[in-house]
């Protein structure tokens, strides 16, 4: 995570709030997320199912839905952490997908053509798609191509979310003449969540879950399962006093006296969490100005609340 800029100074009360890592487990369960690897065949929602039944909790979200055959990264968030699951959804993507070409047209055409298909591209979502069918655009930000063997392409595509990778080979095909289509597909990232070992597989949670209720071993679970931050940690930040945090449970929006430190980069506009000292994630919402007007203000709201986290009452009121 990238050093934050120190707007103000301030002290945290131990007493309220705890560090997401340090939560007891019961509450880092209803706090978490899992880094599921998705087998073939089952919907995400079928996922969503299983791990609900597995961990006997009461609500289960995932982040990015996949097609049945599809495998790979899928963020499913537990209880409270459904709600900050969402900040997932337009995270972007990467992929490593294989293309089956309808016709041997030479490594050369398939690498020019990748080229061409890599910055803004213009798409229209597949029929079976859960949103509007209208011609927009999305952005593929990098293209590597890891294998090309006749008639197949190997490659790794980092996208924006809302990209159809059906689609995008279905359109290569086209402007190659001869049709295309994907063959097989594996999620490698969302967000910051990613093929390393933080990905766990169905088999692992349920041995996870075991070992907590029969051996009262919880460490095995704590490998498992992720604090919700970590569905917020690819979007920039800024970090508040505690005594602005309760107001922001009950629907405050952010000024610029409650802030102490702030991300690099901030543009109007966009997305932006909200954090404790503690680093638990309160809130996010929308920036109203860029970093350099947060650091400058002392007074004004800064931060439009879109989305609360956290529970009214986690720290005390200190506002009227």
């Amino acid at each position: 995570m990238a050093e934050l800029l120190q707007k103000a100074y301030g002290e945290t009360d131990p007493q309220y709030g705890s560090p997401p890592e340090e939560r007891p487990i019961e509450e880092h369960l209803s706090r978490g997320i899992i880094n599921l690897d998705k087998s073939s065949g089952p919907t995400s929602h079928e996922i969503d199912a299983w791990v609900k039944r597995i961990l006997q909790c009461d609500k289960t979200g995932h982040g990015g839905t996949l097609d049945p055959r599809v495998t790979g990264v899928l963020p499913i968030g537990i209880d409270n952490a459904t709600r900050a699951i969402q900040l997932l959804l337009e995270a972007p993507k990467e992929y490593v997908c294989l293309m089956r070409i309808h016709e041997d047209v030479g490594k050369e055409r398939v690498v020019n053509i990748l080229e061409e298909f890599t910055g803004k591209i213009f798409q229209t979502p597949p029929l079976r798609s859960a949103v509007k069918r209208e011609l927009r655009v999305r952005s593929v930000y990098y293209v590597n191509i890891l294998e090309i063997d006749g008639q197949d392409a190997l490659f790794r595509i980092g996208c924006e979310a809302g990209t159809y990778i059906r689609k995008y080979c279905h359109d290569i095909g086209e402007a190659l003449g001869c049709g295309a289509h994907m063959a097989e597909l594996r999620r490698t990232r969302v967000g910051d969540f990613q093929e390393d070992e933080t990905l766990k597989t169905l088999q692992d949670v349920t041995d996870a879950y075991h070992y907590w209720k029969e051996d009262d071993d919880e460490a095995p679970l704590r490998e498992c399962v992720l604090p919700m931050e970590q569905a917020a940690s690819h979007l920039k930040q800024v970090v508040v006093r505690d005594s602005a945090v309760d107001a922001l449970c009950h629907g405050a929006d952010l000024a610029a006296g409650g802030i102490l430190q702030l991300s690099e980069g901030i543009k109007r506009k966009e997305t932006l969490t909200v954090l404790t000292l503690k680093g638990e994630l309160v809130a996010a919402g929308e920036a109203l100005a860029t970093t350099n007007e947060i650091d400058q203000a002392e007074k004004g709201i800064m931060v439009n609340i879109k989305k609360v986290f956290m529970e009214p009452g986690t720290y005390p009121m200190m506002w009227k």
